[in-house]
């Protein structure tokens, strides 16, 4: 990757794997750098590791492309070399929030009689005080209320923790799915969060690397790929440190493919007249933010229902996965007639008018026996449950279904707080 020169400043801060450093023409951005150390144990081991630099840079920014791409708010703005990228300039809240799906490591320690490979549903949530002197204490959500800390003008209260809370479940729950679809289990995961210096918003910061998880492949922890390997050697030697390289190598070259479609998908919006384009173009545009290709065409199934069978044969033809939505006004005979005809899924989205409305609707309502089609009144929640549909077997549709849930519950939360602030 093209290194383009910045004007870089003074360094930040420093941690055990990389450095930051401020950017002089870039103000509000930082320069996040890693290093080719790797360490265990809040350093008590650490080694270098020649290449780990570019490894965990390379994992970082394809973890937070796709959760970016997601929906999910990061510090995270683009790779910059091989070894560094740019974020935005945060001030870190000093928790870090550890997310489980199985029970392993330091939790069977702390509870003792739970099994190793107890699954957890819904997701174990933890916290941990990042302090290194006291080996990163774990704290109870009252000990970071009491806290208050006040990070770039934002005091954390219980509105700031729940966004936290609900964010590293998202975010698990997204990481969770794609890898699945490499065949492995994401058993556990510890993220950060930090205070945008600029818009005092709370986004997901720091690194998500192969420091930062569990991974076992096809479930199995004799298998692990992740940073534990090297927690468990019983002596580091050049072989043992090439094989936990190998095993980084392996991470950062699958996380590349958690960005590819694993299936392609398609909406073709079938509608009774031009005059309903507009309530056409809505849905096309909904379609578009899932990134599910959508096509629009014009048939009356009372007009021409040879034609309407026709372009419906053109679309089951080609093998791509297709939701159809019949867009009629009036009586609805297209939702009917392609549901009567087709094993694809078909949603009726009729363009009610304020006059007749109340009644045009039956026609999508009131199906005779043997017809599956759904009614759907608003033309983005047509949309959203064809993403439903496509969400089963396209973990990147999946993902931005769950990042749009995770920030509709966000600005309803900031809503109440600035609300009851006012009324104050």
């Amino acid at each position: 990757m093209q290194s383009l020169d910045l004007k870089v400043g003074q360094k930040l801060n420093e941690g055990k794997t990389k450095q930051i450093f401020e950017l002089l023409d870039q103000p509000g951005l930082v320069l996040v750098q890693s290093k080719d150390q790797i360490t265990a144990g809040n350093a008590v081991r650490k080694d270098q590791m020649e290449g780990k630099a570019a490894i965990a840079n390379k994992t970082t920014s394809c973890v937070f492309q796709l959760l970016q791409e997601s929906g999910i708010k990061t510090a995270f703005v683009k790779q910059h070399s091989d070894t560094a990228f740019i974020a935005a300039h945060c001030e870190m809240i000093p928790i870090e929030w550890v997310c489980r799906r199985v029970a392993t490591g330091s939790f069977l320690k702390r509870n003792p009689g739970v099994k190793e490979g107890y699954r957890f549903s819904p997701l174990k949530m933890e916290m941990f005080f990042k302090d290194d002197a006291n080996n990163d204490p774990q704290w109870s959500e009252e000990q970071l209320l009491e806290a208050k800390f006040c990070l770039a003008g934002l005091t954390i209260g219980q509105c700031e923790v729940d966004i936290m809370n609900h964010s590293t479940v998202a975010i698990f729950e997204i990481l969770e799915k794609a890898w699945a679809t490499q065949n492995c289990t994401l058993v556990d995961m510890k993220i950060e969060f930090g205070v945008n210096v600029k818009t005092q918003e709370i986004v997901l910061a720091d690194v998500i690397d192969n420091d930062s998880w569990r991974l076992w492949p096809a479930g199995d922890r004799s298998q692990q790929k992740d940073k534990q390997v090297y927690r468990d050697l019983k002596e580091v030697t050049p072989e043992a440190m090439q094989m936990v390289k190998r095993n980084f190598e392996w991470v950062s070259e699958r996380v590349k493919l958690l960005l590819k479609p694993q299936a392609s998908s398609r909406v073709v919006v079938l509608m009774g007249s031009t005059s309903d384009m507009a309530h056409c173009e809505k849905i096309r545009k909904a379609c578009t933010f899932y990134g599910i290709p959508c096509v629009l065409r014009v048939t009356s199934a009372h007009k021409g229902p040879d034609e309407t069978l026709r372009i419906k044969a053109e679309y089951e033809g080609d093998g791509i996965p297709t939701v159809f939505v019949a867009v009629a006004g009036r009586s609805n005979g297209l939702g009917p007639v392609m549901s009567g005809n087709t094993a694809y899924p078909v949603i009726n989205c009729p363009p009610l008018t304020p006059d007749w409305g109340s009644q045009d609707v039956w026609s999508s309502l009131r199906m005779p026996s043997g017809l599956g089609c759904s009614t759907v009144l608003s033309p983005e929640a047509s949309a959203q449950f064809a993403a439903q549909i496509f969400g089963l077997s396209d973990h990147l549709v999946w993902c931005k279904l769950r990042a749009s849930m995770l920030n509709t519950w966000v600005s309803l939360k900031l809503a109440d707080k600035k609300l009851q602030a006012c009324s104050l």
